[in-house]
């Protein structure tokens, strides 16, 4: 510091060691000044010192020499080296410092081992090496050098470590017998090794100590036949120059009758085949006998099954279930004698199998381990389960396995197994008196790894022999290798099969095509699948060649008539041989004397005029290249463009099977007509007209087409009972020819379909009364109905069907009486024609008891809750019917708009709003007529109280009562009611 407290700034080359003083490593003009001031402060004493301040004058030179480095640090030792001692455990600070121009920069290193990392710091611009927590593997020697472009300087530590002494044994208080002997001992550590010194009750032990029987050395003392007078406090001290440590142990020598220390009446329990501990522990002074006999046997138990240990224990060796039973231990000695019984129980081993054994799973399957045990029943309350591969517990909690491995009691699942997870796996079963382990040996099956080291030997114009290492099999025999190769110009990049061989070889001689620059790699594949590929061998070019072979699937494709599109599979590129492919075409006119023409293509297409439509030619295409042509090619025949067919198949015919299918028939057209491949014949048919209302209909044409040279064929699908036409026309490559002259024919009659819709729109406690749409299609003229019905009931037992045939086709209601009441009945309904009838629409219904109110449904309308709520919306219906009369009464202007919207019919809107419609008795020809309102069609029923609409448009009129008037069916501006009766009037109504 300075005169002013303020400290000198340091650097790299201004340095304060740590017993204070301060060094420069080379002077500068601004270190001169007067105030250098050394300050030592003393913490506790809350003190602080001071020098006296030193003057520092540098003076100016023109001439400054830079020089190497020279030690200054530590300036109490002369030369390179120095010592240090340290404490185990302490902080190590080595510091080093040099003078010099350039200032040197200072390194630390330790001599023939590294620094300790973690644990080595380095202060004050690197002049300090700071080591804590000091080992044994600390000491040696450190090296400090000092470095600037003039050279070098060094200065060597060799660093001793040590410690206080610590004890390695010590002796034990313990209570002895007579007679007994004893060594008590007394081992320490530290650096320097400590001296060992004895006491005995606080005085040193020496070579005249006077108790008999003694034997001391420095690190043991040994008593021999104790006695009495052996009791006391024995004492060892270690000594080192870093300090003294001291350990007692107290002996006490008895002389008292045995003390026996086990419990009688001891209850023991082994394992068949391990060996049993009956326990017998005594304290005797003098020393005791003891012996083991069974209470019924007088002999002693002696012999290779059974050892008595010193400590008084019975071993039986290998236990059987005899072995069962009490047993007694006697203790003898000068002083007296006592005895414990012990009773010993047998429980069966433990029994233990892993299950699959020795499993071969695929990487990336499921393995799952069970381990199946037998266990006695006294031990299963014991019992504990624990895994372990390749000798390590398996614990998967809080790992990164935990999702991937399960361990649940006796079941291990590993999902996903991967090759780490090949081993042996064991179960290990310990319950209180036994311990057992299965196990089983898990091989991971997958992919071979890729071959490596590709090499190519042997290169020939057309072959190279490829040799590879296999790659690792993973538990998995290679069966074959895959030769894949790289060249195809066209293809730049894409890999593709060259040939296979065994899974034993290694080597492979390989047949090449000229003109390609080949590279080469392999695939091992084993029961699992195949490898990565290896890496890429090196390249093989094959010099060119004339072509192998000529192109393939050679075909016309002709668009216009008397032209031919030749066409053919040009040749790949492993199959060109060379450079400056072509083809050469050749073709002439078969049956016509001629010279062949050719011409040369570059791609796969040439376009032939000729001189007539679809007339044989043969054809022939060779490839060629700079090098020379293919082989002679084959001759294949083809034939000229196509034209349309110009002539119509005749004596058509169409015979009838049944009401929606027909049988057509035709006379082929010529063969020389057909101007082509025939590819077939084509029906074209439509509906003219419905047989059942003489509703025409417009023309839709549908179309069969049926392949192949025939005469006939089926038309399905027709609707019965109608008129239709149809021609046949043939066709070719081309397209349709002329169609046939068109004939007509008309489909029988057919079954209907089902009627759109049957109701139970009427019940009381004999009668139930149903009401039915037409079906949607007739196919005919309409007959009548079949209805059938039956009892049913809710255990599927049903009651026998009757029928009732309503010969009526117009009739769309029918009242059944003499039912039984609540009953449930269901109801089957089929439209019929002349063919039969067609498929039921079916309905349940119930009647009801004597004096229930007469509803729909016997679970709907027998409930207080629907009665009451039938009143609510009749009254409801009223109130709002009322309203609008009342509106409409107050004389409420409507445009004139308004009015045809509400009243679209013209019927509606004439004079005739007031006529209410007439009844008739007749069934076939109701009257007609109209109302204003549905309101007072309901008042000029006068006892109409409520509607009730059943859905798709149906409609219920009734009393307040409840009682059935009649049905409404239709839109809401047009439709009829029906009574209960055998009448029927229809109304327009508006509302």
């Amino acid at each position: 510091m300075n005169i002013d407290l303020q400290h000198i700034p340091q650097d790299e080359r201004v340095y304060m060691s740590q017993k204070g003083d301060l060094y420069f490593a080379n002077v500068e003009e601004n270190d001169s000044r007067s105030d250098y001031c050394c300050f030592a402060a003393f913490p506790r004493l809350r003190t602080i010192v001071q020098k006296m301040p030193m003057k520092l004058t540098v003076n100016s030179s023109n001439s400054i020499k830079q020089r190497e480095p020279r030690m200054l640090l530590p300036p109490e030792t002369s030369g390179s080296h120095s010592s240090v001692t340290i404490i185990k455990g302490g902080t190590l600070l080595l510091e080093c410092f040099a003078e010099g121009l350039p200032t040197p920069q200072i390194t630390w290193m330790k001599v023939g081992e590294d620094l300790p990392k973690g644990r080595e710091e380095r202060e004050n611009f690197g002049k300090t090496l700071k080591i804590e927590q000091v080992t044994h593997i600390d000491k040696g020697h450190y090296r400090c050098m000092a470095k600037n472009y003039k050279g070098t300087a060094t200065h060597e530590f060799r660093v001793t470590v040590e410690e206080p002494p610590r004890w390695t044994k010590k002796p034990e208080s313990a209570v002895y017998s007579i007679g007994s002997s004893v060594i008590l001992l007394c081992e320490a550590e530290g650096e320097p090794t400590p001296e060992i010194e004895w006491k005995i009750n606080g005085l040193p032990v020496d070579q005249e100590h006077p108790l008999p029987g003694i034997v001391f050395f420095p690190g043991e003392i040994s008593l021999d036949n104790m006695q009495l007078n052996h009791t006391g406090v024995y004492q060892c001290e270690a000594t080192n120059v870093h300090g003294k440590i001291l350990a007692t142990a107290n002996i006490n020598v008895l002389d008292i009758s045995p003390l026996m220390q086990t419990p009688d009446n001891e209850e023991y329990a082994a394992v068949v085949g391990y060996s049993a501990f009956l326990f017998c522990e005594v304290f005797a002074s003098p020393p005791a006998v003891i012996t083991w006999q069974k209470p019924s046997k007088v002999e002693r138990l002696e012999g290779p099954h059974y050892t008595t240990h010193e400590n008084g224990t019975l071993e039986i060796k290998e236990t059987i279930k005899e072995d069962a039973g009490p047993y007694t231990c006697w203790v003898k000695s000068p002083r007296g004698e006592v005895a414990v019984t012990a009773y010993l129980s047998i429980r069966d081993a433990t029994n233990l199998t892993i299950s699959p054994l020795n499993p071969h799973i695929i990487k990336s399957h499921l393995l799952v381990l069970h381990c199946e045990t037998e266990c006695d029943s006294h031990l299963k309350h014991s019992l504990k389960l624990s895994w372990s591969k390749d000798g390590e517990a398996l614990e998967v909690n809080g790992t990164e396995d935990t999702s991937r491995i399960i361990i649940e009691g006796d079941k291990l699942t590993i999902s996903n197994v991967t090759l780490e997870d090949e081993g042996l796996y064991s179960c290990l079963a310990i319950t209180a008196l036994d311990r057992t382990m299965a196990t089983t040996q898990v091989t991971i099956l997958d992919v071979p790894d890729p071959p490596e080291n590709l090499y190519l030997s042997e290169r020939e114009n057309r072959s190279v022999r490829l040799t590879w290492e296999a790659g690792d099999s993973h538990n998995s025999a290679i069966t074959e290798f895959i030769i894949e190769f790289e060249g195809n110009k066209d293809e730049p990049g894409k890999w593709a099969e060259l040939t296979k061989i065994q899974g034993n070889e290694t080597t492979v001689l390989l047949s090449l095509a000229p003109y390609v620059k080949y590279q080469f790699r392999v695939i091992g594949v084993n029961a699992v699948g195949r490898s990565l590929p290896s890496d890429p061998s090196d390249y093989h070019e094959t010099p060119p060649a004339a072509p192998d072979k000529n192109p393939e699937n050679i075909r016309v494709e002709a668009s216009q008539p008397k032209e031919m599109f030749i066409k053919w599979e040009p040749l790949k590129s492993m199959e060109r041989n060379g450079p400056g492919l072509e083809y050469r075409v050749t073709w002439r006119q078969q049956g016509v004397p001629s010279e062949w023409s050719d011409e040369l293509a570059t791609d796969n297409t040439l376009r032939v005029m000729t001189s007539s439509v679809f007339t044989p030619y043969d054809v022939k295409v060779q490839a060629i290249n700079q090098l020379g042509s293919g082989p002679e090619p084959q001759t294949i025949t083809v034939y000229s463009g196509e034209d349309y067919p110009d002539a119509a198949p005749s004596l058509v015919s169409a015979s009838v099977i049944n009401s929606t299918l027909i049988n057509v028939t035709w006379d082929r057209i010529p063969k020389e007509r057909v101007h082509g491949h025939l590819r077939g014949y084509q029906i074209n048919w439509w509906k003219t007209k419905s047989r059942l209302d003489e509703r025409k209909f417009p023309k839709e044409i549908k179309t069969l087409r049926l392949p192949g040279d025939r005469s006939y064929g089926m038309v399905p699908s027709l609707d019965p009972f109608s008129e239709f036409k149809l021609t046949v026309l043939a066709y070719n490559s081309k397209g349709a020819g002329p169609e046939s002259t068109p004939i007509s024919f008309q489909t029988p009659e057919g079954v209907p379909e089902q009627p759109t819709f049957l109701k139970v729109i009427h019940a009381d406690k004999d009668t139930i009364v149903l009401s039915w749409g037409l079906p949607k299609k007739a196919h005919g003229n309409l007959t009548g109905y079949s209805l059938q019905y039956q009892i049913i009931n809710d255990t599927d037992e049903v009651g026998e069907l009757k029928e009732i045939n309503v010969t009526n086709p117009s009739k769309l209601s029918w009242r059944i009486p003499d039912l039984n009441s609540t009953t449930k009945y269901k109801f089957y309904l089929r439209a019929c024609t002349s063919k039969g009838c067609g498929k039921p629409i079916t309905e349940e219904g119930c009647t009801i008891g004597e004096g229930t109110y007469a509803g729909l449904y016997d679970n709907i309308s027998t409930q207080g809750w629907f009665i009451g709520l039938m009143c609510a919306i009749a009254l409801l219906t009223l109130i709002l019917l009322t309203i609008c009369f009342v509106r409409r009464n107050k004389g409420g202007k409507y445009s004139v708009k308004e009015k045809e919207d509400l009243h679209p019919d013209p019927e509606v809107q004439s004079g005739k709003d007031e006529t209410f419609g007439e009844y008739s008795d007749s069934d076939e020809k109701p009257l007609k007529g109209s109302l204003q309102s549905l309101n007072r069609n309901l008042q000029a029923t006068e006892s109409a109280d409520s509607l009730v609409d059943y859905g798709e448009g149906d409609h219920g009129l009734f009393n307040e009562d409840g009682s059935f008037i009649g049905a409404y069916t239709g839109s809401k501006e047009k439709g009829s009611v029906e009574s209960t009766g055998s009448s029927m009037a229809t109304f327009p109504l508006r509302t």
